[in-house]
């Protein structure tokens, strides 16, 4: 990509400043998905070596591995982190009990949680044997531990849970604990794939 392209997104030209960061990390278990934590654990911020004040867009709790993207472009959080312009996040968990077809349907049309309902995209069963398997769940929102919650609404208990993807912007080989930055036009690419609801 060269300085003088031109980026647009719906026809729309984007400007990628030099002073923004986007980082794309593979977060551990174990770290916490915070700028400070008051308790001193390591957070994903204490992961990345960059100059700028950076921040976590949303969330991967404690105990749950994968692609979390830092940045310093506030509009950049909200198109990832908000519902309504439905960015995919794809998760693969680990799970003990079996997730009976029924069940898969139920994730897809919706199942009342506590805090509301809540449904996958799209869920499929990677493998199944002796009483655990593999699940692929792509859901657009980031409750708080919504693919533990809506697993366990289906009887099954997660061993593992790793984000692989957000947009089209996927984990790919990274290693846990490491980070690269986006390329603009993989920025471009995860901010056409926002389908903001309109007013």
């Amino acid at each position: 990509m060269l300085p003088t392209d031109t980026i647009e997104v719906d026809g729309t030209p984007v400007s990628i400043g030099t002073d923004l960061v986007y980082i794309a990390l593979h977060k551990p278990v174990g770290v916490v998905t915070t700028a400070r934590d008051p308790g001193h654990r390591k957070t994903v911020l204490d992961l990345v070596d960059v100059e700028e004040r950076i921040f976590p867009v949303g969330r991967l709790d404690i105990d749950t591995s994968g692609l979390l993207f830092l940045t310093n472009d506030g509009m950049f959080a909200e198109r990832i982190a908000h519902p309504r312009y439905e960015i995919a996040k794809v998760y693969v968990a680990e799970i003990r009990g079996k997730l009976a077809p029924a069940r898969v349907t139920a994730l897809r049309k919706g199942i009342e949680l506590d805090d509301g309902p809540a449904r996958a995209e799209r869920v499929s069963v990677k493998a199944a044997h002796a009483g655990r398997g593999v699940v692929e769940l792509t859901v657009h929102e980031g409750r708080n531990r919504l693919v533990r919650r809506m697993l366990a609404a289906c009887g099954v208990e997660v061993d593992s849970l790793v984000r692989t993807a957000i947009g089209p912007i996927r984990l790919g080989r990274l290693r846990a604990g490491t980070w690269r930055r986006l390329r603009p036009e993989e920025v471009v690419q995860v901010l056409g794939e926002s389908r903001a609801q309109l007013d």
